[in-house]
């Protein structure tokens, strides 16, 4: 490579892991550590803040300087971004969560705490109801440094207000950050009680990197996002619905997605949908939705719901 490919590459490694070794940059690169070390005092001079750690266990860790370091953008124009990222990391954008996180999780690293103010500024008198208007809120400092420890393989301590419990203190091995529906999950492994977990982003308070890795264990799961769905049939809820709907099953399967179970009623003609839910609004939108004729099986209180909202549709209409 030349000078400034392996110095663009140098910054991408960098900006992956909190802090790396100077003999697995060197091999990464392929080059020597003095090469490695005048590379380094480049970065520095075009406003990276590099530290470097001395002797056999030494080597470098990017972090935030006095200014942005040089992204060829303008201080509002990255306040802009980190607003515009944090939007679309809480579901406002559908499809760009994950790369969202990813995203503001760099930027937000880098930035000094001058600019991180205007950007909360920004986002606390701004407006906007979005698709997922009414979800939990969390902080966005909470979102980054989560995603920065189960990209680095990092020990986390954190509270959690477990739902009906008190605060608790846990220490987990974190594994992949979760968006579904109106919700943010981390999936991590507890170490006090031994067992894999789904934690609610807005009931996380206080995380704090150890700086202490781990090795991944392996997950009782397809990957996070089924483990996570698991966890939530498992979870008592209010309504345990069943609806018989003259529909084929994949075609209504297309529509329900991940928040309901349909199989085939067995004739051909077709399908029984099932969903466990605290609010009869979303099934009845489903069923709204599918413009298919259905008969409600259970429960009654859905039944009465489904004729409350045609007959008001009907007297609008």
């Amino acid at each position: 490579m030349s000078t400034s490919e392996r110095m663009l590459r140098l910054l991408s490694l960098l900006q992956t892991h909190r802090y790396w070794p100077g003999p697995e940059l060197s091999d990464r690169l392929e080059v020597s550590p003095r090469t490695l070390r005048r590379d380094v005092e480049r970065l520095r001079d075009l406003g990276y803040t590099v530290d470097a750690v001395r002797g056999a266990a030494g080597g470098y860790q990017l972090r935030a300087g006095g200014s942005l370091p040089p992204l060829l953008l303008e201080d509002e124009e990255a306040v802009a971004v980190a607003v515009g990222l944090r939007t679309a990391a809480a579901g406002a954008v559908a499809g760009m969560d994950d790369w969202s996180v990813q995203a503001l999780s760099k930027v937000l690293s880098l930035m000094p705490p001058r600019l991180r103010r205007q950007m909360d500024a920004v986002a606390s008198q701004t407006e906007s109801p979005g698709p997922w208007e009414g979800a939990p809120v969390f902080d966005a400092a909470v979102l980054t440094t989560l995603a920065q420890a189960c990209r680095d393989s990092e020990l986390l301590r954190f509270d959690y207000a477990a739902r009906g419990s008190e605060v608790t203190h846990r220490r987990v091995e974190p594994l992949r950050l979760v968006s579904l529906g109106r919700r943010w999950y981390l999936v991590a492994w507890d170490r006090d009680r031994m067992d894999w977990r789904s934690f609610r982003l807005d009931r996380i308070s206080g995380p704090e990197p150890t700086g202490q890795r781990f090795r991944a264990r392996e997950l009782p799961a397809e990957d996070a996002l089924a483990f996570v769905q698991q966890g939530i049939r498992r979870m008592p809820q209010r309504w345990a619905v069943r609806v018989r709907v003259s529909m084929a099953a994949e075609d209504l399967a297309a529509q329900v997605g991940r928040w309901g179970t349909v199989t085939p009623d067995g004739t051909g003609a077709g399908c029984v949908l099932e969903m466990n839910v605290d609010d009869l609004d979303w099934p009845v939108m489903v069923l709204a939705g599918s413009g298919a004729a259905f008969v409600v099986e259970s429960p009654p209180e859905l039944a009465a719901k489904v004729a409350e909202v045609g007959a008001r549709f009907s007297r609008a209409g």
